[in-house]
C-alpha cells in the first residue's frame, strides 16, 4: 500500500492550490479517504474526507474554501484549496478514515506567504 501526496508549493495569501494523492495497493475503492495536515509545532489534524460514494465532510475552518473529490478510475483523491491563508501553511497528507499509521507518506508542503 502506498499513498503519495503531491501538488504543494508556495502560494500567496488568497491564492489556490490543488493537491493530489495517488493511492495504490487495493485500498482505495472501499475506503473513505481523508486529507490531514500538520503545521510546525502542532499536532496533525483532519482537514476533509470523502466516502467511497462521494459524500464529503470538512473541518470547520476549511468549509467554503476547500473541496475534496476523488477519481475512482485513477485511484486518486484531490483537494482543491482556495482563498488560502498563512495559517494553512502545513505539510498535507492523505490517509484513510480512520488513518492507519503504516499508510502515512511523506506528505506535500504547502506554504502560504507573501
Amino acid at each position: 500500500v502506498q499513498l503519495q501526496a503531491s501538488g504543494g508549493g508556495l502560494v500567496q495569501p488568497g491564492g489556490s492550490l490543488r493537491l493530489s494523492c495517488a493511492v495504490s495497493g487495493g485500498i482505495f475503492s472501499s475506503n473513505t479517504m481523508g486529507w490531514y495536515r500538520q503545521a510546525p509545532g502542532k499536532q496533525r489534524e483532519w482537514v476533509a474526507s470523502i466516502t467511497n460514494v462521494g459524500r464529503t465532510n470538512y473541518a470547520d475552518s476549511m468549509k467554503g474554501r476547500f473541496i475534496v473529490s476523488r477519481d475512482n478510475a485513477k485511484n486518486t483523491v484531490l483537494l482543491q484549496m482556495n482563498s488560502l491563508k498563512p495559517e494553512d501553511t502545513a505539510v498535507y497528507y492523505c490517509n484513510t478514515i480512520p488513518p492507519y499509521a503504516r499508510y502515512w507518506g511523506q506528505g506535500t508542503q504547502v506554504t502560504v506567504s507573501s
